[in-house]
């Protein structure tokens, strides 16, 4: 009777041993199944799913070959060319994983994929640098070399990559032999020690989660067992707080309390694949994670909570341990809500529009819900809510005028058309609202002419002889005839000598920072009327003008083809693109070699490149270093394109230096430049900001970002500004807080106790010894700075300080500079625009910033408004992020070492006022926050603050 017992337990022991291998087996296989059904889905195939399983397409490799999707049957062309260009993908990854796993940095893969790395041809282009901050320092030396050890020739790498694809093929044979007798065989040969593991139910191995007692039972945390479930419907309108939980079971179906030790992970991105279908480039959006419940019978949930901003489909990936729930990765649909006013925009140029009598133009709106996505207009009820007020400059609305203009919707490009047509000629202010509140930049004047002033503005901006000039009267000052010219560049004001000869007064230049304001004449006052000139800068002036309409008019129409259009940055950028392309366009882009050595890379450079005319710096360079191998597939040229930079650049050089070790780090010509520093290499620097600048403009892989903080009086001379004494409280902050907010806070007529200022600066060499006393006017020495010519004075030495010193350092860097860029393309932009063109908004980490960033407050009410702050800095998109660091500290772009090296560090301090928009103080890149009611609130300020605040400059 025992024996018959023993043996009838052992026959039932090995049948569970048998199930149990199975079990295990059988998931292995399901998980390689899951696999390909994400891959499908990632690639938007999830149609094939059935078909892939009817042909035995159950692994990623079978996925990738050629030859298994041959046994496919005969799909549309285009599906076949998507589907054939997702294999060639997904080899190329399984390549580079197996390279990886061949020299055990398989661990790496994820990092590089985040780096758009995705093949063996992308590890050739990786730099060091980068590699060095995503990679464990531990793990760099052998990526390093590895990545040495790849061939350089085409054939010798697409044999390895042949090899490498052999035993990708090879290793997924090797698991689909495991048949049933093979299980079998296993099951016997380990009976002895799986019984003992039965008995004691320890871990099968040291990083096993589960026993084998559990693995039969069903008694562990099973991933795909788990479910989502929603908490809203679809499609979603963007902005509120969305909340879904995620009920956690075991194998065998029981609830399973959920913490922290089970690595629940969710990533929800958002984003469009790239062109080159090389990699991704997503939106990260943050969510929080709330486990288990106060309630027993809810510890097996977890509610994860997020805000999205961005209309769109979103991809939800819940993943336990590495491994997906139940339908994971999961795709939600998130649209724009509804118009705001605030948002929305008339697509136009900052300045007046010009109107020819009589004749219809269209104006476009574009609607913007609050968080500035296109909103479309569903119903005809919301495109009712468009109206617009239109009334004489300086009267009345007129509501014959207003009614005139009709509304229609195009639903293709998601705008508004807006058609008016004004009878009469003359000055008009119109105003575009949404249900009684006003656009965004909804207020603009209307210069309508009659056909003959229409005719004339017409020939004005077709001749290219540029003489065009308007007989005016000058108000301000002592009352006199003066000529008004116009050309592309410039407005200029000219006297007459002896009644007859004209003599230049002022001019100011055809940019965007140049206003033009008219005034309304007076009833009966005759033809032309009055307007004022100014440009932040030079003292405003006033002139009447017979012919005010036309030189308006004419004005308006030239600033409009500088820009390229509508007056923002984006409009203005791919302007900007489009005119570098256009000028070069007789150039070919082909390749140039040139050959440098590491170690003396300016003088080898300078040398390479002196001969170079227009054509050849329109080349694609092809860098070689000289005694190093390597194929330059751009990673080098982007190399030398950034050591070059950081060297020309960097204050230790001495052609570039920071005012007096400023902490801001910006830097500035050097006018006490070492002897063996020239003019010719200010002239190197221009012409190879002139390069990024024309490779950027090409688009795709040939863009190129100026590793440089540039201070901002240098970057309005380079478009051409006239600086001020406002520039030095970024760029000189030290003079700022000792000298010039003193002269702007002292009564300097308060009598003896004031210290006696006049027209000089004073000039000392490294040693402090005086070198000069320089007059800042003639005779300056002997003029005292008084209250009324005080800002005077301060001008005169910012001119002095920040221009006059350095002219001829900055004369040749813009003769390099418009070798590849005509310098009035430049003058569309300001200063904080050059720098987002030039250096480009980089990639700002925000672990990095709240890591390094000082606080200053406290309380509950801070702590909340400090964590809603982090929020929507997580939220923000790069150029939002870029200009909150310029709002803050006066430049986008940080020190090499991130937000850890930048001098004073980041300073986030409460603000005593309540619901106000934040302030900054660059001098010591601080930040102020005052508290608000909501989340909302607060990133409505913040955005409000750095678009349409981050202009100029504060006082303190």
């Amino acid at each position: 009777m025992y024996k018959r017992v023993h043996y009838f337990g052992t026959i039932l022991f090995m049948c569970s041993l048998i199930y149990l291998v199975r079990v295990v087996f059988t998931e292995i296989f399901d998980d390689e199944s899951a696999l390909v059904d994400e891959w499908l889905d990632q690639n938007d195939l999830s149609e094939y799913k059935k078909l892939f399983r009817e042909y035995g397409i159950s692994t990623l490799s079978g996925c990738g070959s050629p030859d298994q999707l041959d046994r496919l049957p005969e799909l549309p062309a285009a599906e076949e060319k998507r589907l054939r260009r997702a294999a060639q993908i997904l080899q190329q990854r399984l390549v580079l994983r197996q390279w990886l796993a061949t020299h055990r940095l398989q661990h790496t893969y994820s990092k590089l994929l985040s780096l758009d790395v995705s093949s063996l041809e992308d590890v050739y282009w990786l730099e060091d640098s980068t590699a060095r901050h995503v990679l464990d320092p531990k793990d760099f030396g052998a990526w390093s070399a590895a990545r040495q050890s790849l061939p350089t020739g085409k054939e010798a790498l697409q044999t390895l990559k042949a090899d490498l694809w052999s035993a990708v093929v090879k290793n997924s044979k090797h698991q689909d032999a495991w048949t049933w007798g093979g299980m079998l065989v296993v099951s016997v040969s380990v009976c002895g020690l799986v019984t003992l593991a039965a008995m004691t139910q320890p871990s099968l191995a040291p990083e096993a989660k589960h026993s084998l007692l559990q693995y039969v039972t069903g008694k562990y945390l099973h991933p795909p067992s788990c479910r989502v479930e929603w908490g809203w419907t679809e499609p979603q309108a963007v902005g509120e707080t969305m909340c879904f939980t995620v009920h956690c079971f075991q194998r065998n179906g029981q609830p399973y309390p959920i913490c922290d030790t089970d690595e629940l992970t969710v990533a929800i991105t958002h984003g469009s694949r790239k062109v080159s279908g090389v990699g991704f480039n997503f939106w990260q959006v943050t969510a929080v994670i709330e486990l288990g419940s106060g309630d027993p019978a809810q510890a097996n949930t977890a509610r994860v909570k997020f805000t999205v901003r961005q209309a769109g489909v979103y991809i939800v990936s819940v993943m336990i341990g590495l491994v997906p729930v139940a339908g994971s990765p999961f795709r939600k649909w998130f649209t724009a809500g509804g118009v705001e006013a605030r948002r929305s925009r008339v697509g136009r140029a900052h300045h007046a529009l010009v109107f020819a009598a009589r004749h219809a133009r269209a104006l476009h709106v574009h609607p913007r819900d609050h968080y500035d996505n296109p909103a479309p207009l569903t119903d005809h009820e919301s495109l009712q809510g468009f109206s617009i007020e239109i009334s004489p400059l300086g009267g009345e609305v007129d509501e014959s005028l207003s009614s005139a203009a009709t509304f229609s919707y195009d639903s293709v490009n998601q705008r508004v058309s807006v058609s008016l047509c004004f009878e009469r000629a003359g000055l008009y202010r119109a105003r575009v609202l949404y249900r009684g509140q006003m656009l965004h930049n909804g207020e603009f004047d209307c210069i309508v002419l009659t056909a003959s002033d229409t005719a004339t503005v017409q020939r004005n901006i077709s001749s290219k002889r540029h003489n065009i000039c308007y007989e005016a009267r000058l108000l301000s000052g002592k009352p006199r005839r003066v000529l008004c010219c116009i050309s592309p560049k410039q407005l200029t004001l000219k006297d007459y000598l002896f009644k007859f000869i004209p003599k230049r007064i002022t001019s100011f230049r055809l940019c965007p920072s140049t206003k033009l304001i008219l005034k309304p004449s007076p009833a009966g006052a005759g033809p032309g009327g009055s307007f004022t000139l100014e440009d932040g800068v030079q003292p405003q002036l006033e002139l009447v003008s017979a012919e005010r309409d036309l030189i308006a008019a004419t004005f308006t129409q030239l600033l409009i083809a500088n820009c390229g259009g509508e007056d923002t940055f984006k409009n203005k950028q791919d302007f900007f693109y489009s005119e570098i392309r256009k000028a070069h366009s007789r150039h070919p882009h082909e390749k140039l070699a040139i050959r440098v050595v590491r170690s003396e890379l300016l003088r080898s450079s300078l040398k390479a490149t002196r001969h170079f005319a227009v054509q050849d710096w329109c080349k694609n360079f092809d860098i070689t270093f000289q005694g190093e191998q390597g194929v330059d597939w751009g990673g080098v040229r982007r190399e030398w394109f950034s050591l070059l930079c950081g060297q020309l650049f960097d204050p230790k050089f001495g052609l570039f230096v920071s005012f007096h070790d400023s902490p801001t780090g910006l830097v500035h010509p050097n006018p006490d430049r070492p002897p063996h520093l020239k003019l010719k290499h200010f002239e190197l620097a221009g012409k190879l900001v002139g390069k990024c600048v024309y490779e950027s403009a090409l688009g795709g892989s040939y863009r190129q970002l100026v590793r440089a903080r540039l201070t901002r009086s240098f970057l309005a001379q380079i478009i051409g500004l006239r600086v001020h004494y406002k520039y030095f409280e970024q760029d000189d902050p030290e003079l700022y807080l000792s000298k010039i907010k003193y002269v702007l806070e002292t009564d300097l007529d308060g009598g003896d106790s004031v210290p006696e200022l006049y027209f000089a600066d004073d000039v000392y060499d490294s040693s402090g010894r005086l070198v000069e006393t320089h007059d800042l006017l003639p005779n300056g020495a002997t003029i005292r700075v008084c209250n009324s010519n005080k800002i005077s004075y301060l001008d005169a030495l910012a001119q002095w300080r920040l221009a006059a010193r350095v002219r001829a350092e900055t004369e040749a860097f813009l003769r390099g500079l418009a070798v590849l860029v005509p310098d009035n393309l430049l003058a569309i932009f300001d200063e904080n625009e050059l720098e987002l063109l030039l250096c480009g908004t980089g990639e700002l980490s925000v672990h990095d910033w709240r890591t390094h960033a000082l606080v200053a407050g406290a309380g509950r009410d801070w702590e909340r408004v400090l964590a809603w702050f982090w929020a929507a800095l997580s939220s923000f998109t790069t150029e939002e992020r870029a200009r909150l660091l310029q709002f803050t500290t006066g430049c986008s772009q940080l020190p090499p070492g991130g937000f850890q090296e930048l001098n004073p560090r980041f300073q986030i301090t409460a603000a005593p006022n309540f619901g106000a928009l934040p302030t900054a103080h660059t001098c010591f890149n601080q930040l102020c926050l005052p508290d608000y009611d909501s989340y909302e609130h607060l990133v409505h300020a913040l955005l409000w603050a750095i678009n349409e605040g981050g202009e100029g400059f504060g006082m303190i």
